[in-house]
């Protein structure tokens, strides 16, 4: 275990520059005890809404359990000695709540200590089946809801290390799983190598982002290969089983919607060094529930060479899939300007289907001008097609006739970033086989499920739509002093609901709501898990920018602060965001109605050491037309960061001279920026950023450009290139082990060493075993001990000192 911090110029508790070892803090008792406050338990629907599965969740693990031995390869992180993933959040605690008596039950025979995941209903809703980790192992189990009981359902090793390791069929009576190979050894690990790696590009493009845990060497090919492979089996309740086909590499794998064969996809060689897993070479199979194959598919092809872009595709066939309201008809999408958004083409992607026995040829359902972005299946006569283009923000949706593919209309065709002309999704049921299918109404109506953003922020709705006509009417909307929205349908002829509703000082609960009625049912009464900060005050702001962008804010005061105790130390929190037109960016953004959660990463803790608190602080990044956001990212990051310190001085409540800026990824490199190209901050901190954009030259978050493209672009956004004009003091953490895509801990490292070398003041936390996010309770106490003191010290303190002197 290693603990870096280290510290230039005139810091906390050292001058000078040092380097060392500090054991983990604690932060203050009023931050802690926000942090150990009760966990509000998790829900889950059983699919004919009977039954409300009630998950305890686990508290932070321990700096030892994260240092346990994990495999980093292909993408992937490995628990080697249990064969599932390293980095879980387990549940703790299992109870199911009944919605027609409204009583709660206990499940006898569960494990103990309960590690649940994966939690499922069966498509009956009459049992529910879970995953159970040990040290050694993952098991499968399965709990009958008619006798309230628990017990493995198979004594064999569930393989989790990959793709979802179970599914239910359609009869509910039977469940598919992956198996840990039982007689497969681990080749042993040699000390001298064969010989070099060496990888060859033949003149192709074969652009790729900057992935992290990739395949190194021939050693790791083998050791994903035991890790991975895993033999398919069925096991019926009675825990009688059957292997299915022979042991693979399974990528997915799914029953149709009657049972009858087996759709996979299962990865191949040659592997390659540049991609993950989920980009490797997959063959593609359909065979009968004893593994006889059927048919052969076309293979998922290598996507080492996708174009780059976001409206990007691989070339050959993709988005494999059942029509969930047919018993056996696969889908699937191929591309017809070879998946590259550079080509000028009238038609981008086609939608294919096949059905069962799968003699003839596959026929075209659709063909799309713009990006295949999804369907919904819905009847022999109604299925919802989605697509999408990132360069306008265009998306769109048709209504297509699958059984005369003739007749297709446009439903909606809107901005993805307008959220004020959002239509909402269309509500989804469990159909007889189990799967999902919009919920079509016996007057061939559906029903909208949407956020409801306004300009008064957002408020759900539930509308219904004539599939005829187009036409909508507003069945219920959330109303004010709560943010409340749907989680399911009870009884759709009843119009009874399941609600999710929340306020500013109630904590989010369930309720039974039929439209038309005033006084829902409540189902849970979880209480409020932060009964010390009750009392802090919520306000979103509304302000322009200097250009005239519409900006927003989430302000937190204090309990009992007024503004006669005078301006206060700030917290200003951030992430910033691109977009294509000024109006659509200046839409207001989440409600002033919603419970203060408070995050592990969250800037609200320091409302309780009298701080007032600008949280999502709306920092877009426009351009228009031609014009791309980040051509002039700095000038409108500035304007953004300035518009809202003054607003909030305008109130009486920031005080302009105390303020400290803070972000966590993008927000990271956002806080860098700020300190190189302003004087508005005292100080500022910044969590697993990215400083120099030479180093993700593919792209990096909204920008499709590489750096040969816009390599002024990339040096004008780089942290790192400015990091001469950084005098600011700055806090910068990392992970030791991050795989965000970009945000490697290499751009914290030299980043600080940039800082340091032009004698500004910084600091540098490396935290051992964290990812992009941290998760150990040590690592979370140490982050927000660090904080605590950059902000006291540099934000409240010099201030302090500053009117001492004065005086």
């Amino acid at each position: 275990m290693r603990n870096i911090a280290v510290i230039c110029l005139v810091a906390f508790t050292i001058t000078a520059t040092a380097q060392g070892q500090l054991g983990y803090q604690r932060p203050p008792d009023d931050i802690a005890k926000l942090v150990e406050a009760p966990l509000t338990p998790s829900v889950g629907l059983s699919p004919d809404k009977t039954w409300m599965a009630l998950l305890d969740k686990s508290d932070f693990p321990s700096i030892e359990e994260l240092s346990r031995p994990e495999l980093r390869i292909a993408g992937l992180r490995i628990n080697p000695d249990n064969f599932g993933p390293s980095r879980t959040n387990p549940f703790i605690g299992l109870k199911f709540k009944n919605l027609r008596d409204m009583e709660e039950y206990t499940v006898s025979g569960l494990p103990s200590p309960i590690q649940l995941s994966s939690l499922t209903f069966s498509p009956d809703s009459k049992k529910a089946a879970f995953l159970q980790t040990y040290p050694d192992r993952v098991e499968l189990w399965l709990v009958d809801l008619t006798t309230m009981t628990a017990k493995p359902l198979t004594k064999r090793k569930i393989n989790a290390t990959y793709t979802n390791s179970y599914s239910w069929t359609s009869t509910s009576n039977q469940v598919i799983f992956l198996a840990v190979v039982a007689d497969k050894a681990l080749p042993p690990k040699t000390r001298v190598p064969g010989g070099p790696v060496i990888e060859e590009n033949l003149g192709k493009k074969a652009p790729s982002r900057t992935y992290q845990d990739l395949l190194k060497n021939p050693y790791d090919e083998a050791a994903f290969d035991y890790y991975c492979t895993s033999q398919l089996y069925a096991v019926a309740l009675d825990g009688t089983e059957k292997p299915i086909g022979t042991p693979g590499i399974y990528a997915a794998f799914s029953t149709s919607p009657d049972a009858s064969m087996l759709f996979s996809r299962v990865i191949q060689r040659p592997y390659s060094y540049l991609v993950p897993a989920s980009l490797f070479l997959q063959s593609v199979q359909l065979t009968d529930m004893n593994g006889k194959l059927i048919k052969k598919l076309p293979d998922v092809p290598l996507g080492d060479n996708i174009p780059v872009g976001f409206s990007s595709a691989m070339k050959g066939p993709r988005s494999y899939g059942w029509r969930s309201d047919q018993p056996a008809t696969l889908h699937w999408v191929e591309a017809l300007d070879e998946g590259d958004p550079k080509v000028k083409a009238a038609l981008r992607d086609k939608v294919m289907t096949w059905s069962a026995p799968f003699a003839g040829e596959p026929t075209e359902l659709i063909s799309l001008p713009l990006r295949y972005a999804g369907i919904s299946w819905g009847n022999d006569k109604t299925a919802w097609v989605y697509e999408f283009w990132w360069n306008d923000r265009k998306t769109r949706t048709y209504q297509v006739d699958p059984s005369n593919t003739a007749k297709k209309k446009v439903v909606f065709d809107r901005s993805s970033e307008d959220s004020y002309t959002d239509p909402g999704d269309v509500l989804m049921t469990v159909n007889a086989y189990g799967r999902l299918v919009m919920q079509i109404n016996s007057d061939n109506t559906v029903f909208l499920d949407g956020v409801g953003s306004s300009p008064e922020g957002d408020r759900p709705f539930i509308d219904k739509m004539d599939l005829a006509s187009g036409k909508t009417s507003r069945l219920w909307r959330s109303e004010a002093p709560y943010y409340e929205y749907v989680v399911g349908v009870l009884d759709a002829k009843k119009m009874t609901l399941i609600t999710a509703r929340e306020s500013q000082t109630e904590t989010q609960n369930f309720f039974l709501r039929t439209i038309g009625s005033k006084t829902p049912v409540q189902i849970t009464s979880f209480p409020h898990p932060y009964p010390q900060i009750k009392d802090v005050k919520k306000q979103v702001l509304k302000f322009k920018r200097a250009d005239g962008v519409d900006l927003t804010a989430d302000l937190y005061l204090p309990p009992g602060y007024t503004k006669e105790k005078g301006p206060l130390p700030t917290f200003f929190w951030a992430y910033p965001e691109e977009f294509k037109s000024k109006q659509n960016a200046g839409q207001v953004k989440g409600s002033p109605y919603t419970f203060t959660r408070i995050s592990s990463g969250s800037p609200i803790y320091w409302v309780v050491r009298g701080y007032a608190v600008l949280d999502n602080v709306s920092i877009p990044i426009v351009g228009e037309g031609d014009k791309e956001p980040n051509d002039t990212y700095v000038e409108q990051l500035v304007a953004s960061a300035k518009a809202a310190i003054e607003y909030g001085a305008s109130l009486g409540v920031v005080d302009p001279k105390r303020v400290g800026v803070g972000g966590h990824s993008y927000g990271a490199f956002m806080t860098a920026n700020l300190l190189a190209h302003t004087d508005l901050f005292k100080a500022g901190i910044a969590r697993s950023g990215a400083y120099n954009r030479t180093l993700t030259p593919f792209g990096f978050q909204s920008e499709e450009r590489t750096y040969w493209e816009a390599p002024e672009v990339y040096a004008s956004m780089s942290p790192f290139t400015h990091a001469d004009k950084i005098k600011t003091p700055i806090l910068l953490i990392h992970g030791e082990a991050d795989n965000n895509s970009g945000t490697f801990p290499i751009q914290t490292e030299r980043f600080y060493n940039a800082i340091k070398g032009h004698g500004g003041t910084a600091r540098y936390v490396l935290l051992p075993y964290e990812s992009h996010g941290y998760r150990a309770k040590e690592s979370v106490m140490h982050m927000l001990w660090e904080m605590d003191n950059m902000l006291e010290t540099y934000v409240k303190g010099d201030a302090m000192k500053a009117r001492i002197e004065t005086k």
